[in-house]
């Protein structure tokens, strides 16, 4: 007489299921399936790899002696010299919370300057001040940080090259992420 273990075991026995799923195996399966993968999700490629390019940059700003907002920062500043801090903010998608303690601190570094509308009246061709808002700050880029400009070439050079993408599908990859981030706003707005 064979041990009844054994043949539920070997699947011979009566009543066993070891070909067939159990209704709980089979819930657990399809609760499993339906339930979306941190690999699978959009937010997570993006966020892991702009967590990458950002460190990337980093490692390689340090020796210089900035920060990756730092860096963007000056990229916009050199962009449009000049701009308000409200522009730079707007460039950057940076609240003034955020971007003021960043520009006093390149400021502090020497790198940037500010000067009120006030003390560019010339420049306006108006000769009045009514025309002027003194309290409106403008921003450039100092010698020494225009002096920075050829090290980021190169730092921006080495992170594009990290990538191991080819030009066109750097460039099709940054189109495609612009795309999405103004369709989003757009859908949220």
């Amino acid at each position: 007489m064979s041990d009844p273990a054994s043949s539920s075991a070997s699947g011979t026995g009566a009543g066993t299921r070891t070909d067939v799923e159990t209704d709980a195996e089979v819930h657990d399966r399809a609760a499993t399936a339906a339930r979306p993968r941190v690999d699978d999700q959009l937010c997570f490629a993006l966020y892991a790899a702009s967590r990458a390019v950002t460190a990337a940059y980093r490692a390689r700003l340090a020796p210089l002696g900035l920060t990756y907002p730092q860096y963007l920062a000056l990229l916009a500043i050199w962009e449009a010299p000049g701009s308000t801090v409200s522009e730079l903010g707007r460039a950057l998608a940076l609240d003034s919370g955020t971007l003021s303690p960043l520009l006093r601190r390149l400021e502090r570094e020497g790198l940037i300057r500010k000067e009120r509308a006030g003390g560019t009246r010339a420049a306006t061709g108006t000769g009045t001040d009514a025309n002027v808002d003194e309290r409106t700050v403008r921003v450039y880029a100092s010698a020494a940080g225009d002096a920075l400009e050829p090290a980021l070439a190169a730092v921006r050079a080495a992170v594009e090259a990290s990538t191991g993408l080819r030009e066109s599908e750097f460039r099709a990859l940054r189109r495609s992420l612009h795309t999405l981030r103004a369709t989003i706003e757009g859908a949220t707005a």
